[in-house]
């Protein structure tokens, strides 16, 4: 028996779930990070350039390319190891090195990267940071290091994956550019586990900065909608009264709708987006296992305070667009009805109107009938009279007696025939 035929994807979407293993670093170490995003229209941005921009900082070092249309790639890059990934509106790129830096987070460490390289990024950089990953020591020494690195009303610090290592930062950008994170392992941690909370740090910052475009975005919104809002209301308050031209009013509301329409696609994707990413950062946050150490502030609670405020004003944004998009259906819809009473009422006043007409026209149909009952008769009682006219010689009776005998049976007659025609066309 031939062998069952595979579907054409099967390989690459079951290969597509090993793709991007975490990476693998041991304490002590250092990490650089870099998310780029072009300013506009990223989701249609040129992937091929993407891979070309990596691909030249490859050849600085002689590493091996990626494969044509990859969309991730792990490996050595002189003494650092590189890992880059291309996502749907944004591309990152992570170098380990080992050891750390003798001055804490030093912004040397990110010269990894090559300044004309970055020149030439073809996007902008959405977010960076630095990490450093030591040796856990006592919770005095932790928490004494996080108070003297980070900005004290911002420090997030917990426990995590069963207080097997310690993660600190305070989400703030340094002097030179850059976010600061502290991974503490604690003795016989592994190296996998390690290389999987720095990673959720790295996707935690970045998703939580593509998160709060949302928020950019609900406030560039906020001026152009309380406008439409104004006019709608405005429209639905002349509704109520004596409705003036319905072409004018109907001409005003659909110019209200395409404005909203408009907007309503302008921000479908990025709010839609928003909320796909606001999702990924909870559940990065939720996969590390937070414990609270020493009474700080859990990241959890770090975005419960700064982070879901925003997330919650995007949500109101969007939320209330769609309210003025389905107000502006209903008012159309309400125009559209009380236009067509309105015409049904004119319907009615014609209908009545014609009704009369009717009336008035069977009168006088009524009225040319009896009139024209006489005219035939007149001319049919000529006509027998001619045929009559020998009986006036033969009887000696005078014409006139004649026309007195016959003139009541032509009437009768035509009357009947006038009577049979119409109820014959009725």
């Amino acid at each position: 028996m031939s062998p069952i035929a595979d579907h054409p994807l099967r390989y690459a979407l079951s290969n597509e779930l090993h793709a991007r293993p975490f990476p693998t670093v041991t304490a002590p170490s250092r990490a650089a990070y870099l998310a780029l995003k072009p300013a506009q229209n990223a989701a249609g941005r040129d992937r091929d350039a993407d891979r070309a921009h990596l691909i030249q900082l490859l050849d600085r070092f002689g590493a091996q390319h990626p494969q044509p249309g990859a969309t991730h790639y792990s490996g050595q890059i002189g003494k650092h190891m590189l890992k880059w990934e291309s996502h749907t509106e944004f591309v990152t790129y992570t170098i380990f090195g080992d050891g750390v830096a003798d001055r804490p987070f030093d912004a040397a460490t990110f010269a990894v990267f090559p300044t004309d390289w970055m020149e030439a990024a073809p996007g902008t950089r959405m977010t960076s940071a630095l990490i450093r990953i030591e040796e856990a020591g006592t919770d005095e020494s932790i928490l004494k290091k996080v108070e003297d690195w980070f900005v004290l009303e911002s420090i997030a610090v917990s426990r995590v994956l069963d207080n097997e290592l310690v993660v600190a930062g305070d989400f703030r950008i340094d002097p030179a550019g850059h976010m600061r994170f502290a991974v503490f392992a604690r003795p016989g941690t592994g190296d996998r586990r390690i290389g999987r909370v720095v990673q959720r740090l790295c996707e935690i910052e970045t998703y939580k900065s593509m998160s709060m475009l949302g928020l950019a975005r609900a406030r560039d919104l906020g001026p152009q909608m309380n406008a439409v809002d104004v006019k709608l209301s405005a429209l639905l308050s002349e509704m109520v009264g004596p409705l003036g031209d319905p072409a004018e009013t109907l001409q005003s509301l659909l110019s209200i709708s395409s404005e909203l329409e408009n907007i309503v696609a302008k921000s479908n994707f990025r709010f839609g987006a928003t909320g796909a990413y606001e999702t990924i950062v909870n559940q990065r946050i939720e996969v590390l296992r937070e414990e609270r150490m020493e009474g700080r502030q859990t990241f959890a609670e770090f975005m419960v305070r700064r982070f879901d405020p925003a997330m919650r004003t995007v949500k109101s944004t969007e939320a209330r667009l769609q309210l003025m998009s389905a107000r502006a259906v209903r008012a159309a819809e309400l125009l559209r009805t009380r236009v067509d009473v309105e015409r049904s009422a004119e319907n009615q006043k014609i209908l009545a109107s014609l009704d009369q007409r009717a009336d008035l026209q069977l009168r006088l149909q009524r009225t040319v009938e009896g009139l024209s009952v006489v005219a035939i008769s007149y001319y049919a009682l000529n006509l027998v009279l001619y045929l009559l006219g020998p009986l006036e010689y033969a009887t000696n009776t005078s014409k006139t007696m004649l026309a007195a005998f016959a003139t009541p049976v032509v009437v009768i007659a035509v009357w009947l025939m006038v009577r049979r025609i119409r109820k014959h066309l009725d």
